[in-house]
């Protein structure tokens, strides 16, 4: 094991170039007479189309062209896709409207894209994009998921009556309902899970290139999985085959999901470039169009029960959601609130019956696709906000509710598809209640009372679900692509390595992480690896990276590969110290025959190998060697957190006291890497439950919250210092015994902040997010009610 390896709280690699500004992001590519896009976009919500006018925009200064949604369709470009077919119960496929790169006939949403300005400049493009008229008859729209289906509403497409996209269910109904029937007690919950937007910190951003001379083109875009992005843009878009199609994703800052997906300026960028004689075109997203467009996350209307027996045992859920998809249904949305959501429901805990209904529902809202936990966070909120309260209603400590129904042997089948691997539910609550001195907590609640203030105390216990595999299973699930990972470990005569993975890295420190692997397993140094990513002419094929896949597939696929080169590299010593295969043992960058003193460094197995003048008989010179790995199963990583807080009457106004972390991620590569992530995760959850949340005008369409200004991102000074810790049980279904931790700190603790807070109030009626007036109005409601 080298000392950079497995468990090293080794710096990141990449912050050289990132904290000097050397980072190279899309919008710092500049290519030969490159010209720059703005979008027209529409003002309304719905409305036809009835006429583009573009003469004027045509003659001012600098325009190269105007495009409209009747070009594209004329070119006969594709439409954009979802990539993941779901049935209703009835049988029947999803109904998948048409979604145009430009909108040529109707527009569905606030931001809907009708033309792209190309001009010299992007002032210039700018200033000519107001200049194209546009002639609109104003439809009426339909915003709230929960009336998108009323009598009356308006059709947003022909394809699904009354806005249904789907009506989905799992578990057994029968089986459900007379464990319901048979219950002592039943507690019923109702749970909005409110509109996020992602906002990471560069903007999305494309630039489409066309060569006439090789009829090929190249797109560099800010993207999660440029392969992805590629097979969609030339089988079903049509932009151009395959093998005349290059992506390239270079630095990407920032993702949570947004940029997995593939987005109309993609297809507008690279087909402008072709219709302008091939001069690429660049777009960039200013952040009220990022607020427009990038696809939001959550956005679900949810009545949730759980029945209990006599001695406080679980006996089943129900679950009946409503999940707002948008006016458009996005690359992956259709499995967010089905395949990653409703199998969560069983969470940590021994249901003995589970039955789920989801209807999708289209309005006329921004689409909505998978964002940071991607259905995990919304199962949890229902499983934790559930377990808090029916805790409370039987009279048991929450805590001790949750023990009395974990799961506690492995592996555990779900009512619900997912089968549990490994998992120690038990150790991870009984470290975070210990680091958040639970017992002491009346008194720390009684000192505040002293003080005028309310002070309450909450717990999550989450389970999720990350990888995304086998591909034979989601594919039966309907999936339209496999979830496998391919790597390529190339050692070169020096013995320095390059690593190809399909993964691709904004943020999650691939370039630091991978060359660990490396270091631990061939004992190199990891400033002599490299990681290569991001682009589709250089690595074969990918599935790119969300869902925490990144180490569990993307590096079981590398560790795979680096399994068939140290098994060359070990013949290649063998015959060149005349020694037996078996004997040659690798340790710390070093081959050596067991029980003597003969020993090649790897440098000089390297460089042995591609002399090629003394090598085994029959062997092929050279030392590279490629895999494809696809899991055999989801990996669990698992959690348990407690937040306690504090709460001013007079303004309602809540400060977070403590907030522990204790989760199960199995083996850790880098803590100190782990921990960031922790970190980055429990920021976004509190600002779902406190801050962020999108609001549209109920009639218009209009997004309120359209910037900054009035969109409320946590900073600092709302955060407290975490207390984040793990427990260990190794993952059984990948060779380095990983699990995923990219998304937990987001999934566990939006339920975890409402919990220490209804607790607070002593009221169960407060919704996210929890703004000081919320707090103020649901604590003079139980003020009252109690007086009553």
């Amino acid at each position: 094991m080298g000392a950079e390896g497995f468990g090293a709280r080794l710096m990141r690699k990449e912050d050289r170039r990132f904290v000097t500004g050397r980072g190279r992001y899309t919008d710092d590519i500049g290519l030969k007479d490159m010209t720059h896009g703005v979008f027209v976009r529409s003002p309304h919500a719905h409305a036809k189309i009835r006429s583009i006018d573009t003469s004027e925009a045509e003659k001012m200064p600098g325009v190269v062209g105007v495009l409209t949604g009747h070009d594209l369709a004329a070119d006969k470009l594709g439409g954009l896709i979802c990539g993941w077919m779901i049935h209703s119960k009835d049988g029947s496929p999803m109904k998948a409207g048409a979604h145009p790169a430009l909108a040529a006939d109707t527009v569905r949403y606030v931001g809907d894209a009708v033309a792209i300005v190309i001009a010299e400049t992007r002032d210039q493009a700018r200033d000519a994009a107001e200049a194209v008229a546009v002639d609109y008859e104003e439809l009426p729209a339909v915003i709230d998921p929960a009336k998108a289906m009323d009598s009356g509403a308006p059709q947003i497409h022909p394809e699904a009556e009354s806005n249904l996209i789907y009506d989905w269910t799992i578990g057994d109904e029968e089986a459900t309902n007379a464990q319901f029937s048979n219950a002592a007690h039943v507690t019923s919950i109702d749970l909005i899970n409110n509109r996020l937007v992602p906002n990471a910190m560069e903007p999305r951003a494309a630039i489409g290139s066309y060569d006439p001379a090789e009829e090929h083109f190249t797109l560099y875009n800010t993207s999660q999985n440029p392969h992805v992005a590629r097979l969609v843009l030339s089988a079903f878009v049509g932009v151009a085959p395959e093998h005349k199609l290059r992506v390239i994703a270079p630095d990407v800052g920032g993702g949570f999901g947004s940029k997995i997906f593939i987005y109309p300026e993609e297809t507008t960028c690279l087909w402008a470039s072709k219709k302008i004689g091939g001069r690429p075109v660049k777009w960039v997203a200013d952040r009220t169009e990022a607020f427009l467009t990038d696809a939001h996350g959550r956005d679900h209307v949810t009545k949730a029960e759980l029945a209990l027996d006599a001695e406080h045992r679980i006996l089943g859920l129900r679950v009946r959601t409503i999940a707002n998809l948008g006016a458009y249904m996005s690359t992956f949305s259709s499995s967010v609130p089905t395949y990653l959501y409703a199998t969560l429901l069983s969470g940590q805990y021994a249901i003995p019956q589970i039955f789920a209904e989801v209807l999708a529902v289209y309005t006329n809202t921004t689409p909505v696709d998978a964002y940071r936990g991607a259905g995990r966070p919304e199962a949890t909120f229902v499983v934790e906000r559930l377990m808090e309260t029916a805790a409370r209603e039987v009279g048991l400590d929450p805590a001790e509710f949750r023990r009395k129904n974990f799961v506690r042997s492995f592996p555990h089948q779900t009512p619900v598809i997912m089968a549990y691997d490994a998992g120690d539910y038990e150790a991870s609550l009984s470290a975070a209640l210990e680091a958040a001195d639970y017992a002491g907590f009346p008194a720390r609640k009684a000192e505040a009372e002293s003080r005028g203030k309310k002070r309450g105390i909450g717990l999550s216990c989450y389970i999720e679900a990350c990888g995304i595999a086998p591909s034979q299973a989601v594919g039966s699930l309907g999936a339209g692509v496999g979830l496998w990972e391919s790597a390529e470990v190339r050692v070169n005569p020096v013995g320095t390595i390059e690593v190809l993975t399909g993964t691709h890295s904004h943020g999650q420190s691939h370039e630091t992480t991978f060359a660990q692997i490396i270091n631990d397993r061939f004992g190199v140094p990891t400033d002599t690896v490299s990681i290569v990513h991001g682009d589709t002419d250089k690595v074969q094929f990918g599935m790119g990276t969300y869902g925490s896949r990144s180490a569990a597939v993307g590096l079981s696929a590398v560790y795979k590969a680096l399994d068939k080169v140290e098994a060359k590299a070990k013949k290649i010593a063998a015959h060149l110290m005349e020694a037996s295969e078996d004997d040659i043992v690798l340790e710390n960058g070093t081959f050596q025959v067991a029980g003597t003193d003969k020993t090649l460094g790897f440098h000089e197995v390297a460089l042995a190998a591609y002399t090629a003048h003394n090598l085994p008989e029959g062997m092929e010179p050279g030392l590279k060697e490629t895999s494809f790995y696809d899991p055999t199963n989801f990996t669990f990583p698992a959690g348990s957190y407690v937040c306690e807080v504090e709460i001013d009457p007079d303004t309602g106004k809540t400060t977070i006291v403590q907030f522990v972390a204790a989760d199960d991620f199995g083996r850790i590569i880098n803590p100190m890497i782990v921990e960031g992530q922790v970190h980055g995760g429990l920021a976004q959850g509190i600002g779902q439950a406190l801050l962020e949340g999108c609001v549209y005008e109920a009639d218009t369409g209009q997004l309120i919250t359209a910037s900054f200004q009035d969109y409320c991102m946590p900073r600092a000074d709302d955060l407290p210092s975490f207390k984040v810790m793990t427990t260990e049980t190794v993952c059984p279904g990948n060779p380095l015994g990983v699990k995923g931790c990219g998304e937990a700190g987001a999934i566990g603790s939006p339920p975890a902040l409402i919990n220490a807070l209804t607790d607070a109030l002593g009221t169960n009626e407060l919704s996210m997010p929890a703004s000081p007036e919320k707090v103020w109005r649901a604590l003079r409601s139980a003020s009252s009610a109690a007086a009553a």
